[in-house]
């Protein structure tokens, strides 16, 4: 049999070690490290996200366990106290620029979503809240007595790979931080009516970006003529419109929904895609929602093991990373598990000598019994 090491040490090596100590040197502060790395700590960090882990003890202890194979990953033993204050301390924008870099490559490998016939890339963008205890998080202010922060995603179609991220205090409007994207020219942006904004819609326009939203029930509307061609099922009407004072013409696209009934309006400055593909453009927004669904379930962004918005950000970005790797290897494999099936895997066999591409990837059953056996007479 082959030699093989551990299935997380063939994970980290997704990150070349050269790569993170630059990034590392770069993203220090204070004094130099006697024993403890930010290796060490992303290696923790890491291991912590894909098995689960639910406190600072519980991370120390369940890597101490398995001290004899912590040699092989660059790790050396360290305390709960130690990597509290590291968490705490060190910039979380090493994590974040990391988190670019494996985004890049997991970009270049992802499929093509073959559901739309588009040339531009499709972002799907929308924020979760993430409640937290302001007696704790002073800094997450929400409500007066509740607290939360908020993500902020924009989710490339293209493999579902979270493109633009950013973790705001909870009463941060999703407006303020999508008028800062810089999304390429000829690209399709997605969202719902709580990004309603004439003057970003308007910015959109110039920079050469189309959008699709939901119209909201007061907004102010200039009917158009209506748009020629042959409908598909369930588009009710398509014309042009002009909203508030802006000079652009839009298109207000009427849709029932044939398996719910429910009668939607869309608002595009897509002048010349079928509107059928409105409508499966904004159905595809969906996929935001399960990302989130996702990661709150399978991954800890829920509960924290720090309390500074550094320390939440350092758990953040590394959990993401963790979400990234999966996506790695499924594209990389190119095997049709879900990535829930395949952290379930990997849960299991973290510390295991296995072959990590041969992981996911069921072998062949082989029938050992005889035709001859088969036979009763």
């Amino acid at each position: 049999m082959a030699h093989c090491s551990t299935v997380l040490s063939q994970i980290v090596r997704i990150f070349p070690r050269h790569e993170f100590q630059s990034l590392a040197n770069k993203h220090h502060v204070g004094q130099k490290f006697r024993s403890f790395s930010r290796w060490t700590q992303f290696v923790a960090m890491l291991t912590a996200q894909l098995t689960g882990r639910s406190s600072l003890r519980d991370v120390v202890d369940n890597l101490s366990v398995q001290g004899s194979k912590l040699y092989h990953l660059g790790v050396k033993v360290f305390s709960r106290a130690t990597l509290a204050r590291c968490n705490e301390s060190q910039p979380h924008t090493l994590y974040e620029e990391l988190f670019q870099r494996l985004l890049a490559r997991c970009q270049s490998m992802a499929p093509r979503n073959k559901s739309f016939k588009l040339d531009g890339k499709i972002y799907l963008l929308d924020a979760s809240l993430l409640d937290l205890t302001l007696s704790l998080f002073p800094w997450a202010k929400y409500q007066k007595n509740k607290g939360a922060a908020k993500l902020h995603v924009g989710l490339d179609a293209d493999g579902y790979l979270p493109a633009f991220v950013d973790l705001t205090e909870g009463k941060e409007h999703e407006i303020n931080h999508a008028r800062e994207l810089e999304l390429p020219k000829g690209s399709y942006v997605v969202f719902d009516r709580g990004y309603t904004d004439y003057t970003w819609y308007q910015e959109l326009c110039e920079d050469g970006v189309f959008f699709v939203t939901r119209l909201k029930s007061n907004a102010i509307v200039t009917p158009g003529k209506k748009r020629r061609g042959r409908k598909s099922p369930g588009v009710i009407e398509d014309r042009e419109i002009h909203l508030g004072k802006l000079p652009e013409t839009f298109r207000l696209v009427t849709y029932r929904d044939e398996e719910t009934g429910i009668i939607y309006q869309f608002v595009t400055n897509a002048l010349e895609i079928p509107a059928q593909t409105v409508a499966d453009l904004y159905k595809e927004r969906w996929q935001i929602e399960l990302f989130f669904k996702w990661i709150k379930q399978n991954l800890k962004v829920k509960s924290f093991l720090g309390t500074s918005m550094n320390a939440v950000k350092t758990q953040l970005w590394i959990a993401l990373c963790a979400y990234l790797v999966l996506s790695f290897l499924k594209f990389q494999s190119k095997v049709g598990a879900s990535l829930q099936r395949m952290l379930r895997i990997l849960q299991l066999n973290l510390f295991e000598k296995r072959d990590l591409e041969e992981l996911f990837k069921p072998s062949p059953r082989k029938n050992t019994i005889r035709n001859n056996q088969l036979a009763l007479l």
